[in-house]
């Protein structure tokens, strides 16, 4: 903010602490997802057995406040509207 540079971000927290925005995986899924390989694991499979996996949804975080503070604008088509 102090130079005035847009910057993007890889996690949603950075935004929420003032970055303008954020692309990237829901930490929470990918969290959720290491607990079901690690339970996996613990019940006697073998590492080189399970299946490699990545995120299946990509999230874009904005902040409204921060752009404006920019002056950049953020049309209504990014914005969701179920939230």
């Amino acid at each position: 903010m102090r130079y005035s540079i847009p910057a993007f971000y890889q996690y949603r927290d950075f935004v929420a602490g003032g970055g303008l925005m954020s692309i990237g995986s829901d930490q929470t899924m990918l969290y959720h997802q290491l607990g079901l390989y690690a339970g996996r694991i613990l019940n006697g499979e073998k590492p080189a057995d399970l299946p490699v996996q990545q995120a299946t949804q990509i999230e874009l975080i904005i902040n409204l406040k921060t752009a404006k503070a920019l002056g950049i604008t953020v049309r209504n088509c990014f914005l969701d509207a179920t939230k």
